[in-house]
């Protein structure tokens, strides 16, 4: 037996052994090269199936991992179309936590003989071996292609990634029918978590760790914030949800390049000053108003409000930060009639009676406030409120 290569790999307490590349003797398939892939494995079953689970080295990835063809209408693949536009956040992703990034198990089906070498007869023994796929096997990946292609991209810009790992669980091919069926099911149940729940839990993200903080310390936010939830029920107490606050935030700061901690202070500013011009969000926190009532009557703690506030502060931010130069060119805010009898909103913040969050709303929104702040409107913002204003829909 010859070792091509080989890199070795603990992925347990109780195997410690190599992914290799091996010439061998073969007699059983007279098609096969003769070479093969050993990995270590645990055994499972599902369905009355056997699966194996395995750690690969990332410089492998590329090597074996196929992407379905994409030229076949999809009747005939096993899985979407590779959306390259994901690629480049995913691959930044890896090359700028090189120390903490995290993915997921990949899903592979393997349409060749698989063999599994265990390590005696019973118990954890038993569920722990080797497995032995053909170099001539075909490996497609039922789920995580996006994964792989980033992978493969990130090695190019930083080979040293090679020798980190990745776990893999490789199924059977039972064929089309079955590949396309474990592709819906590794799907059909997959909900992505509530972007204020991502916000929470997200330690890289400065905006991120900036809004957790006025929630934290601002007297306006602190209590009055849904930390979890990304939409607030009917007899929710709360004013504000921590992922309107987070784009809110987003859109101020966007470009100012400022240190964390002096956008931290700008942003808690701004809002104060806000929370000036909006006596109905006082009138909640003194609790003359509940928060039910006001999301009911006013359209001003609605996440688009915060989002085209963000950025109307933004463009006067720009101009100057110096607190009596901003706070001057924001002054009129206080006359903003922001109830929802104003017909004013329909069309811009409200349709249909409910209030709407699209980037056109947004947008038509902060047309809305900047002519009112006597703010000149972009390009692109003129564009949208001529559409507006000649009623395209």
């Amino acid at each position: 037996m010859y070792v091509f290569e080989k890199t070795y790999v603990r992925y347990s307490s109780l195997v410690q052994s190599e992914v290799a590349v091996r010439a061998v003797r073969r007699s059983a398939s007279p098609a096969s090269t003769g070479f093969e892939y050993t990995f270590p494995a645990i055994r499972g079953v599902q369905a009355g199936r056997e699966f194996y689970a395995s750690m690969c080295p990332l410089r492998l990835i590329p090597k074996i991992f196929l992407f379905d063809d994409e030229d076949l209408s999809a009747e005939l693949r096993a899985q979407r179309i590779l959306n390259k536009s994901r690629l480049p956040a995913l691959t930044r992703y890896i090359l700028d936590n090189p120390d903490d990034y995290v993915f997921s198990a990949l899903t592979a089906s393997v349409d060749g003989d698989m063999v599994f070498e265990s390590q005696g007869d019973g118990g954890v023994a038993h569920r722990t071996g080797q497995l032995r796929i053909p170099m001539d096997s075909r490996f497609l990946i039922n789920d995580g292609q996006h994964r792989r292609a980033a992978i493969e991209l990130a090695l190019k810009e930083n080979p040293d990634l090679g020798d980190e790992t990745i776990a893999v669980v490789f199924f059977c091919d039972a064929g089309l029918t079955r590949s396309q069926q474990m592709f819906a099911d590794l799907n059909r149940h997959a909900i992505r978590p509530a972007r204020s729940i991502g916000v929470l839990y997200d330690h890289r993200d400065g905006n991120a760790q900036i809004t957790r903080s006025l929630t934290e310390r601002s007297t306006i936010f602190k209590g009055f914030v849904e930390m979890e939830k990304s939409t607030l029920s009917a007899r929710s107490r709360k004013m504000f949800t921590l992922s309107a606050l987070y784009f809110g935030n987003q859109s101020l700061l966007r470009g100012l390049e400022l240190p964390q901690e002096e956008s931290t202070a700008l942003a808690g500013e701004f809002w104060e000053f806000v929370d000036g011009m909006l006596p109905e969000w006082g009138q909640v926190r003194s609790r003359n108003l509940s928060a039910q009532e006001m999301r009911r009557d006013f359209i001003h703690s609605h996440g688009i409000a915060l989002h085209a506030l963000g950025r109307v502060g933004n463009a006067v931010l720009r101009d100057s930060i110096k607190p009596a130069k901003w706070k001057k060119g924001m002054a009129s805010l206080k006359s903003v009639d922001w109830s929802r009898s104003n017909t004013d909103w329909e069309g811009r913040a409200i349709v249909g009676g409910r209030v709407s969050k699209s980037h056109q709303n947004v947008t038509l929104t902060v047309n809305y406030l900047r002519r009112h702040l006597g703010l000149e409107l972009s390009s692109e913002e003129q564009r949208v409120e001529d559409a507006y204003l000649r009623g395209d829909s």
